[in-house]
């Protein structure tokens, strides 16, 4: 269960930092309001998932999954240049994660 909940506080951690993007400095009410709820959203995922995983094991999932997120979504919709070697460092942090879950 502490796997589900660190991946799903992951995919947030790609929203809070998705939202905080386009809340403008928080000038923005919808985007910042957004980023509050899936922060705090996160944050407890996070805490609940470390409760039973080691935490340099559960931190590191959980900024993976969300910095890739984060990266892909705004190739994805045109915000950030989509290169070659982009797409290979982001497989190779796909590849860790991976690769934390399968030694733990």
């Amino acid at each position: 269960m502490a796997w589900i909940v660190l991946v799903i506080s992951g995919v947030l951690e790609a929203v809070w930092a998705t939202a905080l993007g386009k809340s403008e400095g928080f000038s923005r009410l919808g985007p910042s309001v957004v980023f509050a709820v899936a922060l705090v959203a996160s944050m407890a995922g996070l805490a609940y998932a470390m409760r039973t995983l080691p935490t340099g094991t559960a931190y590191a999932v959980w900024v993976g999954i969300g910095a890739t997120l984060t990266v892909v979504y705004a190739m994805a919709t045109g915000a950030e240049s989509a290169t070659l070697l982009k797409a290979l460092f982001i497989v190779m942090i796909v590849a860790g994660v991976i690769g934390l879950k399968l030694v733990s």
